[in-house]
């Protein structure tokens, strides 16, 4: 992936030994996708996620587990830090399983989320660099910038330089405003800027996020996958920043939208087990049959996103095979943020994004 590191360099030093062990832990965990006949009968767990495709076909990923251990599965979300945050400090955690953003994991590791036990977890299949000490993938996916078709017509935008330059090309521009700060695009804002990520320091957040306020009133900032998918729907955005599972969608709903493919952000979603959970072999049972190659399979199936699973083959269309992000093409396509600097500086970006979303 373009400028990807290791895990240890988004990490920082106390990974670099985690790691190490990793592969011994995992020769002892069950196999990927392996479910006990009946191991969890009577007992509950709850599933935290999005919703939508994404929440659905994870819920179908994960249906032989619930019905070969006996476990009763609830799901709930979106997910929330501040709802698991009240949950943790009040000690009445109800989620079991959480699928998060980037971040988060690194973030709140060993406060809002358990350091995971590599023994109870095959992570023999998943791509390396790709499993923090509180987290492993959920899936591979990405945000691409979509355009109107009709509104450039011969003269396209072909990169994130042109998502910001509103004089060559102008109209209402869609950007993700559901959660924590995308860093990756802040970075693509500094870069349009004529800046350099290469060096980031806490200064340039303040310039991507002015880049990216200099749109102008014509930017809607969507809260959920579900109005960025109504946004390409309805073709009330010129170009919209949109995860790849909502852009398949739209475009099977009739969207007539084209994806800029060069330096898509690269992003991947993260399964973690919250501090206090009531039954943690439970949940690790969960993350594992979940990260089974069939289990991945279905998920891709389901929702065009990419699996982590490295022998997965999923079966999909061609709709849905033209947003699969682990090719060899996409793979040199991508764009992936300094990680290590998001988390490093999560607050104060934290902090300038909520105060980009409230209008100030």
């Amino acid at each position: 992936m373009t400028n990807r590191s290791t895990l240890a360099a988004f990490a920082g030093a106390t990974a670099i030994a985690m790691l190490a062990t990793l592969g011994a832990q995992a020769q002892t965990a069950p196999a990927a996708g392996s479910v006990a006949e009946g191991s969890l009968k009577g007992k509950t767990l709850t599933f935290v996620s999005y919703g939508g495709i994404y929440q659905d076909g994870q819920v179908a990923a994960l249906k032989e587990f619930v019905d070969k251990s006996g476990v009763k599965l609830l799901n709930d979300g979106p997910t929330e830090i501040a709802k698991l945050q009240a949950q943790v400090e009040s000690g009445n955690v109800t989620w079991d399983v959480v699928d998060t953003d980037d971040l988060p994991p690194y973030v709140y590791c060993g406060k809002l989320f358990q350091k995971l036990d590599f023994s109870k977890i095959d992570i023999s299949h998943i791509p390396p660099g790709q499993v923090g000490e509180c987290s492993v993938p959920a899936m591979n996916y990405g945000m691409v910038l979509m355009y109107k078709t009709a509104a450039y017509k011969d003269h396209p935008p072909t990169s994130w330089k042109d998502f910001f330059d509103t004089k060559t090309f102008p109209g209402v521009r869609g950007i993700d405003g559901s959660g924590n700060p995308v860093g990756s695009l802040i970075e693509q804002a500094i870069l349009a800027d004529g800046g350099s990520v290469e060096h980031l320091t806490p200064a340039d957040i303040d310039k991507g996020i002015a880049k990216i306020k200099a749109i102008g009133p014509d930017t809607i900032f969507w809260k959920t996958g579900a109005e960025s998918q109504q946004l390409a729907e309805s073709g009330e955005a010129d170009m919209l920043l949109m995860w790849t599972g909502r852009a398949m969608t739209a475009l099977k709903n009739g969207a007539k939208y084209t994806p800029v493919w060069q330096d898509w952000l690269v992003v991947k979603d993260q399964l973690a087990i919250p501090v206090g959970v009531k039954d943690p072999d439970a949940a690790y049972a969960l993350i594992n049959a979940y990260l089974g190659k069939q289990s991945q399979e279905i998920l891709s199936e389901k929702t065009s996103y990419s699996p982590v699973h490295d022998q997965a083959q999923p079966k999909v269309d061609a709709n849905v095979a033209a947003f699969l992000t682990n090719t060899p093409e996409r793979t040199k396509q991508g764009y992936q943020q300094n990680i290590k600097f998001w988390v490093d500086n999560f607050a104060a970006a934290s902090e300038k994004w909520a105060a980009l979303m409230a209008g100030n």
